[in-house]
């Protein structure tokens, strides 16, 4: 499946006259709880030519294939391409943006051109605002934890991707820094007790190939208590954060040099 990744992102930079500088998946293979049936989730970052930069017109600055621009060879259908254009990936990482942030640092990286990937990791601690990304991940798991109210069985994937948002959530309020992407990692920040079993159990049924469990009352209880528990935190965070826009300015320059001289 990677040459077949690698010849997807080779076709996009030739199909739309771009440079993909950066790729890599950031969904449940990323995460570490994927099945041998996972879809593979593409992420990646491009750059166009300096006069795509000059017009006075504004331009899309996403791409996603197969789904909404086309390719001039089939994709198979596992795979799901997203990207964003690098100006557009920049402005999204001063605000923290949690999806960016896990895409940088996803340990299944197909493409990390010219050095702004590298550039964007060294200085993420320093410019990374937890505020932006509690809320984030907060909101997933009202979103999620709606379905569970709802029925009796439960899609295994849903409870993975709220528990993963309530730990992301408590690593950073344990240690003040940019949590670990794999769920594994993430379980450090729970101490021994029914949930983390529970969580365990969950993560190898989900890699095993089931789909749905019972409702899990456990687990259930756990997610209210911390949903309400780090909304209160959250809204009490005020950390300063210095403005990145110089130092981001400064790499999207030099790769527009890098790539493109």
């Amino acid at each position: 499946m990677k040459g077949h990744i690698l010849a997807v992102l080779k076709q996009i930079e030739e199909d739309y006259d771009v440079k993909i500088i950066f790729a890599s998946d950031a969904g449940s293979r990323a995460l570490g709880f994927s099945s041998e049936e996972s879809d593979y989730d593409l992420r990646f970052i491009y750059i166009h030519k300096q006069e795509w930069y000059l017009s006075i017109d504004q331009h899309s600055d996403v791409l996603e294939v197969p789904n909404h621009d086309g390719l001039s060879i089939t994709v198979d259908p596992r795979v799901d391409a997203s990207g964003w254009e690098i100006t557009k990936a920049l402005r999204l990482y001063r605000k923290s943006n949690p999806s960016l942030l896990e895409w940088l640092n996803s340990k299944i990286v197909y493409c990390n051109e010219h050095g702004m990937a590298t550039k964007l990791k060294f200085i993420q601690h320093k410019f990374f605002s937890p505020k932006p990304y509690i809320s984030h991940h907060l909101n997933l798991v009202k979103k999620n934890f709606t379905s569970f109210q709802k029925n009796e069985k439960i899609k295994i994937k849903l409870y993975l991707y709220v528990l993963r948002s309530i730990m992301a959530a408590k690593w950073i309020e344990k240690h003040q820094s940019l949590p670990p992407i794999d769920f594994k990692e993430l379980l450090r920040v729970l101490p021994d007790c029914m949930v983390k079993e529970e969580a365990q159990r969950l993560l190898v049924s989900k890699q095993s190939g089931e789909d749905y469990i019972d409702k899990n009352l456990i687990i259930n209880e756990f997610v209210i208590d911390e949903m309400d528990r780090i909304e209160k935190y959250a809204k009490d965070l005020n950390r300063k954060v210095a403005d990145p826009t110089e130092t981001l300015n400064r790499i999207f320059r030099e790769t527009l040099k890098e790539v493109w001289e």
